[in-house]
């Protein structure tokens, strides 16, 4: 084996450099790069005996994967129905939120099922373990612990039991023997994830890795890892809160984008099956400086209240804080209500909040937004009962969005009984009866609602 050498690599793109720079000459992300250890590494073996031969479309079984249900109906969700034979999946989210707890209790749903589940912790000892399972009030004799560190290990472990779901806590704490480099650098990610991936797909065994994040909240590692896996999950909320939510940013077996939400009690985690609950409060127009919009995550729709403060500030640049909404899509709505709306702001500080910690990314959020940062610097509330829906184009316009008779069957079913929508949407739109939907052609005829 060749003696290992000393790089660095970029932890956003992988790229190798000989020295440590700044900036990555691959990318351009600053700080980047991390210190590895080149090496030779030993091939993985081949998945399937005998060479391989290019196949014709209509000569392929397609056959069909066995999914399991975790008896966890937000978490089946967004794995696209339930737990997938053979597949990879990686949940990732900031430290403390609910990641191990809620692979904890998957995984004894799935050993109740009658399902031999590993678990293979690098983290926490078998007696931590079995205090978390205690408050969780957990018990099961197909659940086994195995508070172990190196791949090897854990791969023969596999293969000796035969089991059917492997979660490894976490991929960033787990090392293997062949690579000289700690647990954690980019190299033993790699490998270990690469091993993980094949034991997965040669054996049929479910295999699910918890990720450590960075502070800008992107899995640690190499970028690889994610385009590795089959799924990834990912953890957001406010981890001092009640509410998480784990949203689906990759999925082979289903739609991408798909939302659950979870309550954290001290039993653990707890679905929440209708969301707008949580998130809005009463029908509004009580108070200036709040809208309601419905927006859609996956394949469901739900309310969310948009609240805005305008005040006049103390400082030569006044400040914008958005909490939950994309901070350079508050600028554009700005600059519009400016030309268009003739609203000047350029001397008041203006904070935005999504309520319940949730995130909106959608350009269908700007209606609600605009109403909200409207009726903030009017002191004027927005109508009882309405719902804003609509994207606002540069100059003005209200522009149609997608989904528009689900977000407003939702609205409906909370007691929301008028709908503010674009004009362009008007012709999609199927009677509903007990609501009024009305158009809106541009920003003026909107803020006409409330002056």
């Amino acid at each position: 084996m060749a003696r290992p050498r000393k790089i660095f690599r970029c932890s956003s793109c992988g790229f190798t450099h000989p020295q440590w720079m700044g900036r990555c000459a691959q990318c351009g992300q600053w700080n980047s790069l991390e210190e590895d250890v080149l090496v030779e590494e030993k091939p993985l073996p081949q998945r399937s005996a005998g060479r391989t031969r290019p196949m014709a479309l209509h000569e392929i079984s397609a056959g069909s994967s066995l999914v399991s249900s975790c008896r966890i109906g937000e978490l089946d969700r967004v794995l696209g129905g339930g737990v997938v034979e053979g597949s990879f999946v990686l949940m990732s989210g900031d430290p403390g939120i609910g990641k191990s707890t809620l692979m904890i209790q998957m995984a004894h749903n799935l050993a109740q099922a009658g399902m031999k589940v590993l678990y293979a912790s690098g983290e926490e000892s078998a007696q931590q373990i079995k205090m978390r399972a205690n408050r969780l009030r957990l018990e099961s004799d197909g659940f086994m612990i195995f508070p172990e560190v190196v791949l090897e290990r854990i791969g023969e472990e596999i293969e000796a039991n035969a089991f059917g779901l492997v979660v490894v806590d976490s991929i960033q704490s787990i090392c293997s023997e062949k690579i000289d480099a700690p647990p954690g650098s980019v190299s033993q990610i790699r490998h270990c994830a690469g091993a993980l991936m094949d034991i997965a797909k040669s054996a049929g065994v479910t295999v699910f890795i918890v990720g450590h994040v960075t502070k800008d909240g992107l899995v640690a590692g190499p970028k690889v890892l994610e385009h590795m896996v089959d799924t990834v999950l990912a953890f957001e909320g406010d981890d001092t809160g009640a509410y998480r939510i784990v949203r689906t940013v990759k999925n082979r077996f289903g739609t991408s984008g798909e939302i659950g939400v979870f309550e954290m009690r001290s039993d653990g985690l707890s679905e929440v099956k209708d969301p707008s609950a949580i998130f809005i409060h009463g029908l509004g127009g009580e108070t200036p400086g709040s809208a309601v919009m419905a927006t859609c995550e996956g394949s469901r729709a739900f309310v969310v209240e948009v609240q805005a403060l305008v005040s006049r500030t103390a400082y030569s640049m006044p400040r914008r804080i958005t909490m939950g909404s994309d901070p350079s899509r508050l600028a554009v709505l700005l600059a519009v209500m400016e030309k268009r709306a003739g609203m000047y702001l350029s001397q008041s500080d203006i904070v935005v909040n999504i309520a319940g910690g949730f995130k909106v990314r959608e350009p269908a959020v700007d209606l609600a937004l605009f109403m909200a940062v409207a009726s903030s610097a009017l002191d004027r509330p927005v109508p009882r009962g309405s719902v804003f829906i609509g994207e606002i184009g540069l100059s003005g316009e209200l522009r149609p969005v997608n989904h528009m008779e689900s977000r407003i069957r939702e609205a409906c079913k909370m007691g929301f009984s008028r709908i503010f929508i674009p004009a362009s949407n008007k012709d999609r739109m199927s009677g509903m009866a007990g609501i009024t939907i009305q158009t809106l052609a541009d920003v003026g005829s909107a803020l006409r609602t409330i002056s």
